[in-house]
């Protein structure tokens, strides 16, 4: 019997469910296996699926690093104003 899957509240039984196959080297082969074991999960496929995880992470952590970027540069020059304007009549300054 295949596998099952559920496609919109249905579940599908069919031979053909499984995924492609991955190209993998057999070098990769030894780390993912040695992963699998450090990690603690069942399959090869959880340890790919956890990669992903983080470097979906990292890829939104470096797309908001760079909106704070961009924000901070838009808002720097009239930022440096407002801050020269409140130094001028600040009353620790000493004239």
């Amino acid at each position: 019997m295949g596998a099952s899957r559920i496609y919109f509240g249905y579940i599908v039984r069919c031979s053909l469910c499984m995924g492609k196959p991955l190209m993998i080297q057999p070098e990769d082969e030894r780390r993912i296996e040695a992963l699998k074991e450090k990690i603690g999960v069942r399959t090869k496929v959880d340890v790919v699926r956890a990669g992903l995880h983080l470097l979906e992470k990292e890829t939104e952590r470096r797309e908001r690093v760079s909106r704070w970027k961009n924000a901070a540069h838009l808002v720097s020059k009239n930022s440096a104003e407002v801050n020269k304007e409140f130094q001028r009549h600040s009353r620790l300054k000493c004239s």
